[in-house]
């Protein structure tokens, strides 16, 4: 698979704490003609009267990082300024193992909100959600925090415990939860078989092997299958809170044959970028499902919105989390960089999905299904419960007898990729049927 890239260096969306990033080297200067004088002073003003009158005493190190960040914050809430070890860390997030909870979080009314935990770390495991708000880490408040003062609050030895208080949508009171640091490694992409013909690929976030360790999962489920290759496909993009945008468009680019799969747009022309599908499509236009909720950002939302535009995949899920900017970090002479917002992404029919997502074309919300075995042993009435009722003469199982298979515990295990299967098996009935 080729993508066609015309920006430098490495573009992320959605990593480590749920912006679009591109890593690039930049020369910071000032682009105006004229300095605003009128308010270098009073910024020179307030430096010396904190310097002067504060009532402990602050480095002018100290004072200038927090100018810079306040400035940065100021903006919107994903452009930030990064020392070195914060831009040390981001880069070790995305080859896809860090320190810490494995919670991707962004900010909201001034409070730190869950975009989406990572599957199997102490978040996941601990419950989190995507939408909770964390309002208490331990005994520190997070209203007026940073975002990356929260992210260097959850972060700590492995073995140590943090607990979250959270506000949960629906819950009539804010939750504790405990949770075990550890050392996060983050696999992206997870697979098995449904049946012997369909296929599940989970993508968990996108990092810079995502798109070959995909290719080599399907593959692989392809070999499985057999002679007949796979029949479709489930994509569980599910609480996916983006990455590396090269991992998002060679995801795309696998299933597509031609086309535009996602664009950026902004002020500056090296904002301006479109990335396009080359021929080759792996699952040679068997049917596809791709599986989102709220939980799926960014690099997320541009697969579903390219398979979706193209008609290549049918969405099914609950609507997107709406993560429709770009941030392109900025290497800093001293070691930092700044993570600045330059422009947003559009899918190729031109939707820009900041703020609004990706609405599924099924939509679709979590069930809550009892098994049978724990119905205090009610069964429901059927023909043959009636006293006297007619057998069937080509009915050979004997009476009582239930044939459940692995598929089955679908509907109670996860009922929306339940539906998803069930919607891959009849694009793949009518597909044989149009020939």
């Amino acid at each position: 698979m080729k993508v066609n890239t015309r920006s430098v260096g490495l573009v992320l969306a959605g990593a480590i704490i749920g912006g679009s990033l591109t890593l690039t080297q930049h020369v910071m200067g000032a682009r105006s003609s004229e300095l605003p004088l009128e308010q270098m002073r009073t910024f020179t003003d307030v430096f010396s009267r904190i310097k002067n009158d504060y009532v402990e005493e602050v480095s002018d190190e100290e004072l200038l990082e927090y100018a810079i960040r306040g400035m940065l914050n100021g903006l919107d809430p994903h452009s930030a300024y990064l020392n070195t070890e914060e831009f040390n860390e981001l880069r070790i997030g995305t080859t896809g193992e860090f320190g810490g909870l494995g919670i991707e979080v962004g900010m909201e009314d001034g409070f730190v909100k869950v975009v989406a935990p990572i599957d199997d770390t102490p978040a996941a495991r601990a419950g989190m959600q995507s939408g909770d708000l964390i309002i208490r880490l331990d005994d520190t408040p997070t209203k007026g925090l940073s975002l990356n003062d929260a992210v260097k609050l959850m972060r700590g030895k492995p073995g140590s415990i943090l607990t979250l208080t959270v506000i949960r949508e629906g819950a009539d009171q804010p939750l504790s939860i405990d949770i075990e640091r550890a050392v996060i490694k983050v696999t992206s992409v997870r697979t098995r078989m449904l049946d012997d013909k369909y296929g599940y690929l989970r993508i968990s976030n996108f990092q810079t092997k995502t798109t070959a360790d995909m290719l080599k999962a399907i593959n692989t489920m392809q070999k499985e299958a057999g002679d007949e290759k796979l029949r479709g496909l489930v994509l569980d993009l599910r609480n996916n809170p983006g990455g590396v945008l090269s991992g998002a468009v060679g995801v795309s680019d696998a299933f597509l044959n031609d086309g535009m799969i996602v664009y950026t747009d902004g002020r500056e022309s090296d904002s301006k970028l479109r990335y396009d599908a080359t021929n080759g499509d792996i699952l040679n236009g068997a049917p596809l499902v791709v599986l989102v909720n709220g939980g799926s950002a960014s690099a997320s939302e541009i697969v579903a919105g390219a398979m979706q535009d193209h008609g290549r995949a049918v969405v099914l899920g609950s609507k997107t989390f709406g993560k429709g900017s770009v941030q392109t970090i900025q290497d800093l002479s001293s070691g930092g960089a700044v993570k600045l917002t330059t422009s947003r992404y559009y899918t190729p029919n031109g939707r820009s999905i900041q703020a609004l997502g990706i609405e599924p074309d099924v939509k679709t919300r979590p069930g809550s299904w009892v098994r049978p075995d724990q119905e205090n042993n009610f069964t429901p009435l059927t023909e043959s419960s009636l006293r006297g009722s007619l057998t069937n003469e080509n009915d050979g199982a004997d009476e009582g007898e239930e044939v459940v298979d692995a598929e089955d515990n679908l509907v109670y295990d996860d009922y929306q990729l339940f539906e998803a299967l069930n919607l891959l098996k009849g694009l793949t009935i009518l597909s044989k049927k149009s020939g």
